[in-house]
């Protein structure tokens, strides 16, 4: 099964990334981002957790060369919150509970806005 999808917004079928890598275990959770130098401007990762709350997808940027976008996601794939997060920061956590979240380039900020649904069920080659 492949670990990469589309990004897509639900209503249009206006494509976000091109390209996401499912992170849906304790090792790609825990890699991350961490320690990468280059990230594609249409690529990204999507964090997935088994339940919403906050604790599990407040996130850190230790380890971190470059700033992200982050968008956060409840169960049904609505964005619940986004922020800007910098290098080298202890914690960024969404204001309501969250099941998954997307780390990109800061431009995904610009294409995503809060109440937006986002669906990534289609596989990306």
């Amino acid at each position: 099964m492949s670990k990469w999808r589309v990004l897509k917004q639900e209503r249009g079928n206006k494509v976000v990334l091109k390209r996401v890598k499912l992170c849906d275990n304790f090792w790609t959770r825990f890699r991350g981002l961490q320690l990468v130098r280059y990230l594609p401007d249409d690529e990204g990762l999507l964090f997935v957790t088994g339940s919403e709350n906050r604790a599990n997808t407040t996130i850190h940027m230790f380890f971190m060369f470059f700033s992200i976008g982050v968008v956060w996601l409840d169960a049904s794939g609505k964005v619940v919150d986004k922020c800007f997060a910098k290098p080298w920061r202890p914690a960024y956590a969404p204001k309501s509970p969250a099941q998954y979240f997307i780390e990109a380039k800061p431009g995904i900020l610009d294409k995503v806005q809060l109440g937006d649904v986002l669906q990534f069920d289609e596989v990306a080659a």
